[in-house]
């Protein structure tokens, strides 16, 4: 059988059809590459209308943060916030377990390629990390990571912090698409971010103005200014979020500070505190500059201040008043550990402790107006009393003198009326004392207070021991403690502080006073040597002791922890 011409030519059919398989490939692999890109682009979009539909600001960043994850198929990405002086503020990441993150020695810094991108905010892409000459390596605990991708979020013109992405899940590097895909979503993000701020904004002034209409209503309504203290102290620690906040103020006439209000984590531990002059809230009261501090323990304290009594980590300090007339130091705390406070936390607490300060100022105004009107009629009643009520007794008595002579036939009658005369010069008596009194009360009110008169006893001490005591005060202690018992106090703590300089050889000394409107206490505790059982004769203690048993009160002497003794005096207040 004969072949035919085309069967003759080798391979002749196979060709085209060759050719067209390679062109069918192409053509699919174009549509696989445009339908990976739609896909990339829808997941994009939801990803974007996913970060802005929530306007909770830690939230948001998490998304931002998954997202971009997903969208570039990296296995880890973090989110650095950046806060004063280019630092990363706030650490988010995603691909770590929770094991893994606490494994980590510390969270980056801003240092080695995270500090390249703070410095030079462009997107930066690597195919090794480690190669880079300005790579400082990882902490310990960290996982290895080799490719990167990181690009800067900004929000109206100013970065307010960086994307990072590590390790392309199919290992290749990230490519071109990779970072024009974490632009858009760095550019969407900053959207998301001004409007969750711009959101937060506005709640925290909905809350700081809610917040002084309620210390305004509360201090020109009358409220006690101790409870009014307390109420500002536990709304700034509600509109911070803090972990411990104070309120100090000062002594009439001193250089000291109190804390008389606190609220929060070891609150009760430094309610009453005295605060002496080289502590950080004496130095803001007497600069009336605001001090803040990335760990406050750490600060010099001189021996006192509640961050030497509490480990406390980033906090700030600022006066309470105007630049004539400061009423107090706020100081607002966080843990060891915890958040910094931001740039607009601080500048809503200090609006609010400045609307704190007009609203006290108004309250002692009025106070001073109403005490003016107590001692005004105060005057009045003295007068009154003095230019009618004693005038009208005298004259009374005269006549009543006058009748004795013409009764003196009758004995009975006499008497009765002698009685009523020496009755009416008892009660011009009483009544000359209670013109005294009132008059000497407007003479000693609000000056020599037993607070005043603790803090001059530790102070003299200081002397003696080397050293100022820590000294603690709360409760009414100039209204709730009748002058006997002051002075007997006084008595207890200048014999207490006396034995802790001359037997006890002390280098710290803390003295509690403070009393519930019912029993006045009064704690002296010291490291020194302790009480020598070979000592019998205690006559100090003896004097403490009757001075508590006069007052039926009593004494109790205890050994401290490790060293020292612990001299508790406690009294009721009938």
């Amino acid at each position: 059988m004969a072949e035919s011409p085309a069967q003759g030519r080798k391979g002749g059919p196979a060709a085209p059809q060759l050719r067209l398989d390679e062109l069918l490939e192409g053509l699919q692999a174009q549509i696989a590459q445009v339908r990976a890109t739609r896909d990339r682009v829808h997941t994009l979009l939801d990803a974007v209308l996913a970060i802005g539909s929530d306007l909770d600001l830690d939230v948001v960043l998490r998304r931002i943060t998954e997202s971009a994850v997903t969208l570039v198929d990296a296995q880890y990405g973090a989110l650095g916030v950046l806060g004063d002086e280019g630092k990363i503020r706030q650490f988010i990441t995603v691909g770590m377990d929770e094991e893994t993150v606490h494994g980590i020695d510390h969270y980056p810094e801003g240092q080695g390629i995270l500090g390249l991108l703070i410095r030079k905010p462009e997107p930066l892409r690597l195919p090794e990390l480690g190669r880079h000459p300005d790579s400082v390596g990882f902490p310990a605990g960290h996982p290895p990571m080799t490719t990167f991708l990181g690009a800067p979020v900004r929000v109206r013109d100013q970065v307010f912090g960086n994307l990072y992405l590590t390790d392309k899940r199919d290992g290749a590097e990230f490519d071109d698409d990779d970072e024009a895909v974490l632009r858009t979503l760095a550019a969407a993000a900053g959207v998301a971010i001004d409007n969750a701020r711009l959101y937060e904004d506005a709640r925290r002034r909905e809350k700081w103005l809610a917040a002084s209409s309620e210390l305004t209503r509360s201090l020109l309504s009358g409220a006690d200014p101790d409870r009014v203290l307390h109420q500002v102290a536990a709304t700034v620690r509600s509109l911070s979020g803090a972990a411990l906040v104070t309120l100090a103020v000062p002594f009439e006439g001193g250089d000291e500070l109190v804390i008389e209000a606190a609220d929060g984590e070891g609150a009760e531990q430094v309610h009453g505190l005295v605060l002496p002059a080289p502590t950080l809230a004496a130095k803001v009261f007497t600069s009336n500059q605001q001090i803040t501090s990335a760990a406050l323990s750490d600060e010099p304290q001189g021996g006192g201040g509640s961050a030497a009594q509490i480990a406390l980590g980033p906090g700030f300090l600022l006066p309470l008043g105007s630049a004539e007339h400061v009423r107090g130091v706020l100081q607002v705390a966080n843990l060891p550990g915890g958040d910094a406070f931001t740039d607009a936390t601080m500048a809503m607490i200090t609006g609010f402790a400045d609307q704190a300060a007009l609203a006290l100022e108004i309250a002692e105004h009025r106070r001073e107006a109403d005490h003016l009107m107590v001692l005004t009629d105060r005057d009045r009643i003295a007068r009154d009393l003095h230019d009618l009520a004693i005038q009208r007794l005298f004259a009374s008595g005269l006549t009543l003198n006058s009748v004795l002579g013409r009764v003196s036939d009758r004995p009975q009658v006499a008497e009765r009326v002698q009685r009523v005369v020496e009755d009416l010069d008892d009660t011009i008596k009483t009544i000359r004392g209670t013109i005294y009194a009132l008059h000497e009360r407007d003479r000693t009110d609000g000056r020599g207070g037993l607070r005043a008169k603790v803090l001059a006893e530790t102070d003299r001490a200081a002397a003696a021991l080397g050293f100022t005591p820590a000294l603690r005060m709360t409760g009414l202690l100039d209204t709730a403690v009748p002058p006997g018992h002051a002075e007997h106090l006084l008595a207890v703590l200048r014999e207490a502080l006396s034995n802790a300089a001359r037997h006890a050889h002390a280098t710290g000394v803390e003295v509690t006073v403070e009393t519930d409107g019912s029993r006045l206490r009064l704690r002296v505790a010291d490291n020194g040597t302790g009480i020598d059982p070979a000592v019998t004769r205690r006559s100090g203690l003896d004097n403490l002791r009757r001075r508590a048993t006069e007052l039926d009160g009593s004494l109790t002497l205890t050994s401290n922890e490790p060293t020292g003794t612990v001299v508790e005096w406690s009294v009721p207040l009938s």
